[in-house]
This record gives structure tokens, C-alpha cells and sequence, in this order.
């Protein structure tokens, strides 16, 4: 699957690198030379410095072959174009945009992109969630990222291994759907017990997910003798 990333910023150069380490085929487009160079002393990636509006430059990177469309440049108006050129001209499959002003989801969304996100603490929990091997995998994101369905996998030394439902910690922002336990799916009520190996799946909100990793973290932390000052 190939994709290609419009902007060189933090953002793009985040995800530039982390789905190279993965050896996805990937290209990033940035309009600022110093900065490809600078991405390209740090990365062994492909960068073409040009505007990613342009159609010259986006056939150079190769959008006939690309599946997925990343604007994420500082610029709402620069990153609805390309989507809109991505989708309407390339006939691309999946848009992404970042939106700097949350003011613009909506119109966005209207307009065809499919899939908008307004930080980048979202786009890396996307990431994270696919690439790195962690408790917690992001199965869907909704509105916009502000609703997430994650899955939760659950370990040995994880603080809900052997615990009843209903004497869990949770967030305000946290609910339980359902437990898949050896291929079988348990629709969680309050004296249910979660074992070890089960997958939980929970829908939160991005504050959310951070509280929940954080007590995964610490947990982690603890069964390996240490302590986390906070």
C-alpha cells in the first residue's frame, strides 16, 4: 500500500519516519528545500520537494499508485486542496487532513475529505496503536477523533487481569462493549471477570486513552519494581 504525506512539519515528519521503520512505501512532499534536507540527512525515505498541490509534483510522487492521501502541512486551505485534488482528480481512496482550526471539521467533512484530525496527538495515537506493540490498539476512530474504539489487550501484570468489572477504575469518559476471550465474545456486566489474554474493546475520548495508558503504564512499572513519581 502506498501512501504519500504533504508537509515535512513535526506532524509529517513523524509519520514519515514511523511508518518508513515499519517499510511501508511512503513519500513525503515538502515545498521548503532546507527542510528536505534536513528530513533527508535524518531519514532513508523519499522526499520531493515541490507543493503538493501541484500535479506535476504529485505524479512525480506517484499518486496514481498511492491509496492514501496525508495533508498535513500548517495550512487548513493548502490541506483541503490537496485532499480535494487527491479524491476528485486521482480518484484516491482515503483523505486525510489536519485541521488547525476546529472551526473547519465540519466543512471539511461536507466536502468530501474523509477523515479529519486537529492535533497531532491524535495522529500518533493512530500510529502508535498500528505500529507499536502496546496494550492498546486503535480499532476506529469517530467524529473526527473524538470518540475512539480501542482494543485493550490484557497481560499478566495488567491492573484489570482477574479483576471483577464493576471494581474497576475507570475513567468518566471510558465504557466497556465487550470482552472477545478465546474467539468467543462476553458482553461485559459488572461482575464479569477479565483474564488474562482476553481482549477488551472500550470506547473513550483522546483524555481518556491517556488515563487508561497511564495506568497500564504504571502498572507495568510497578510489577517490574519500580515506582513512578507523578
Amino acid at each position: 500500500m502506498k501512501s504519500i504525506i504533504i508537509g515535512g512539519g513535526k506532524v509529517g515528519y513523524f509519520l514519515l519516519k514511523t511508518l518508513t521503520e515499519k517499510k511501508y512505501d511512503v513519500v513525503l512532499i515538502e515545498r521548503d528545500k532546507n527542510k528536505c534536507y534536513q528530513i533527508a540527512d535524518d531519514l532513508n525515505a523519499i522526499i520531493i520537494h515541490g507543493d503538493g498541490t501541484d500535479l506535476e509534483v504529485l505524479n512525480d510522487a506517484g499518486i496514481d499508485e498511492a491509496e492514501i492521501i496525508a495533508a498535513v502541512t500548517g495550512n487548513d486551505e493548502e490541506n483541503f486542496i490537496i485532499c480535494q485534488i487527491a479524491k476528485f482528480h486521482y480518484n484516491i481512496n482515503k483523505t486525510i487532513a489536519r485541521i488547525n482550526n476546529p472551526k473547519n471539521k465540519c466543512i471539511f467533512r461536507e466536502l468530501g475529505v474523509d477523515l479529519t484530525v486537529c492535533s497531532t496527538e491524535v495522529i500518533a495515537n493512530l500510529i502508535e496503536s498500528e505500529f507499536e506493540k502496546d496494550h492498546f490498539k486503535i480499532i476506529q476512530t469517530f467524529e473526527r477523533g473524538n470518540l475512539i474504539l480501542s482494543e485493550v489487550i490484557i497481560e499478566k501484570s495488567s491492573p484489570w487481569c482477574n479483576k471483577i468489572i464493576k471494581e474497576l477504575k475507570l475513567p468518566r469518559e471510558c465504557v466497556l462493549v465487550s470482552i472477545i476471550r478465546n474467539e468467543k465474545i462476553i458482553y461485559p456486566n459488572g461482575n464479569v471477570i477479565i483474564l488474562e489474554n482476553d481482549r477488551v474493546l472500550v470506547t473513550t475520548n483522546t483524555d481518556a486513552l491517556v488515563l487508561l495508558k497511564n495506568q497500564f503504564s504504571n502498572s507495568k512499572h510497578r510489577s517490574n519494581g519500580m515506582e513512578m513519581i507523578l
